[in-house]
């Protein structure tokens, strides 16, 4: 037995097919009557009969549950009903036992207009902006010329053609991985998110768009839808979004990295024209020759004006210059010199002149004469002397011995 008193299956007392069948049917039934929301996928009208038949999808997820109702309970809540509407109904669960199916019966349902699907659509801005969805600062840059750019879009479209054409008519060498999905209706979401992932995944693929034609409100729900404005936000690679004309903004306008008003637009933000791209390069080769071609203009004219100079133009002219002053410093040098010797000499002369004025040979010129005793002693008086004592007499002219006589 379980806590609810069930009794509990075993490997030796299993449950039938039907007793489980029938649990599923009492579980679901105490769920009793709920509100749900969805997206109409499919409507059936049988000519004369009172039960119609509705597909409700959950656009967020690859989900379907069938409706049952009464022609009279659509035609009072949505008489205009078309697949594609979104509708908010009050059903109660039911399950077949007998076929195992699962169906909702509807005893009301309501067409969701434009004006509440506005105000959905702000609720949810506003909790995406809340989160930091449309945070500026983690949006990438697309590169500026990608190796392989991914498309997601319609099969055929227009916006599939506008991409390619104006893209390749900008840059030819352009690579496209294109992936085509439904851009309305129920299918529409959860085929744009497998195609976002598996864009993502491709490491050659360096950025994304997604691209879609203008349309009604209720065309371009699946580019507002939550699911796929977290998927764009969880990319690692840049997505780009060029949904609609100009003046259609979903949601996946504000979670993309870029948004491109139109896909036209979208080819030109993500691929550079190779014209314009020659001609810039045209441009900045003729400002790089222009600027090298000035520098060595300037850079002669430098040259020519140091090659002017007199140093430059005649250099044999310093030489001569530095060999006159070399010669006319050695002459003075010469002068200087000749006078110190003159000098020198006159003065070497008027010193002999007084060292022979003054000198004792001189005095021995005019007719006198010195006399020494034998130690060689001047003899200035005759007391100095004895008689017998041998003297010496020097002359201007030699010498003379003499014998000192009393």
């Amino acid at each position: 037995m379980t806590d609810s008193g069930i009794p509990r299956s075993t490997p030796e007392e299993p449950w039938p097919v039907r007793v489980v069948s029938q649990k599923l049917s009492a579980w679901i039934g105490r769920l009793g009557w709920v509100w749900v929301d969805g997206q109409v996928a499919q409507i059936s009208r049988r000519p004369g009969a009172a039960t119609v038949f509705l597909t409700l999808r959950d656009p967020s997820a690859d989900l379907s549950l069938t409706v049952t109702t009464n022609r009279d309970v659509l035609d009072a809540g949505a008489p205009e009903l078309a697949e594609g509407a979104r509708v908010v109904l009050h059903a109660r669960p039911e399950f077949f036992a007998a076929r195992g199916t699962l169906s909702l019966r509807a005893d009301e349902i309501r067409q969701v207009g434009l004006g509440e699907l506005l105000a959905r659509l702000e609720k949810l801005k506003r909790l995406l902006a809340a989160e930091g969805l449309f945070d500026r600062s983690r949006k990438r840059q697309p590169p500026f010329l990608p190796r392989r750019i991914g498309l997601i879009t319609g099969r055929a479209s227009a916006a599939e053609r506008d991409v390619l054409t104006n893209a390749r008519r900008r840059w030819p060498a352009v690579e496209f991985r294109t992936i085509n999905v439904a851009v309305q209706g129920p299918t529409a979401v959860p085929q744009i998110i497998d195609a976002l992932r598996v864009l993502d995944a491709d490491p050659e693929v360096d950025v994304i768009v997604l691209a879609r034609g203008g349309g009604s409100v209720e065309d371009l729900l699946p580019f507002s839808d939550e699911a796929l404005c977290r998927a764009v936000f969880g990319c690692r690679t840049p997505v780009v979004s060029a949904i609609g004309h100009e003046t259609d903004t979903p949601l996946v306008d504000y979670v993309a990295d870029l948004r491109a008003s139109t896909p036209t637009d979208a080819a030109k933000r993500i691929v550079p024209d190779l014209g314009e791209e020659v001609r810039l390069l045209r441009l900045a080769r003729d400002r790089l020759d222009r600027a090298v071609v000035g520098l060595i203009d300037r850079e002669q004219h430098r040259l020519d004006a140091w090659r002017s100079r007199p140093a430059l133009a005649r250099p044999q002219v310093m030489v001569e210059q530095r060999a006159t002053e070399v010669a006319a410093l050695r002459d003075r040098a010469d002068r200087c010199v000749r006078h110190r010797l003159g000098l020198a000499t006159d003065e070497l002369r008027h010193t002999v002149a007084r060292l022979r004025a003054l000198s004792p040979a001189a005095t021995l010129h005019r007719g006198y004469a010195i006399v020494q005793r034998a130690d060689g002693r001047v003899v200035r008086t005759p007391d100095e002397v004895s008689t017998g004592d041998r003297l010496r007499v020097r002359l201007a002219e030699g010498e003379l011995t003499a014998v000192a006589e009393n």
